[in-house]
């Protein structure tokens, strides 16, 4: 099974509004563009030695109606001015032969730093605890301290993808972020 491990990675989000929810979902896959490929989630593992490249290389590599494993977080509302969030955080380690992690969080009435912030925490804390190092309660600063945790629980690099949207009178408005892996 060592084919299946992915060997690139990109991180994607999109946005959709239409009055059916399924319709919304599927306009948000479109504006991330991965609408056009068989989307099997999986949980929040970055693979050992993934390449994290950018969303227009990694689009360049699919074909339409191939098989897709995501790291997927959506959200969805059809509440007039309810502001909903789609994020995805990572972190990789810094020795690249073992594995990093991915998070998903979705969220109501966070903006996009927040979600985004709170996703790269999620993920950062996941990493750190597996490699044995104690990690900041999410309620402290993680903004101000994250270099720090960089270093010390030898982590290389934290990120994060997110998605904000606002509900709008008879409209469903969906959000997703994704990380997308390419075997």
């Amino acid at each position: 099974m060592k084919n299946l491990v992915p060997k690139k990675v990109f991180l994607t989000k999109g946005i959709g509004k239409h009055k059916e929810k399924l319709a919304s979902f599927e306009a948000a896959l479109r504006n991330a563009e991965i609408a056009s490929y068989n989307l099997v989630t999986t949980s929040s593992i970055f693979p050992p030695g993934a390449e994290l490249i950018e969303k227009k290389d990694g689009v360049k590599e699919l074909l339409p109606g191939q098989v897709l494993f995501v790291v997927m977080s959506e959200n969805a509302t059809n509440e007039p001015k309810r502001v909903i969030s789609a994020s995805v955080g990572l972190a990789i380690p810094r020795d690249r032969s073992t594995y990093g992690y991915l998070s998903e969080h979705h969220s109501f009435g966070q903006d996009e730093a927040e979600a985004g912030d709170y996703a790269e925490f999620l993920a950062a804390h996941m990493l750190a605890t597996t490699l044995g190092s104690t990690f900041i309660p999410p309620d402290t600063q993680w903004k101000k301290e994250k270099d720090y945790y960089k270093i010390k629980d030898k982590i290389l690099h934290t990120t994060s993808i997110t998605q904000n949207g606002v509900g709008e009178k008879d409209l469903w408005v969906s959000v997703i972020a994704a990380a997308v892996f390419i075997i």
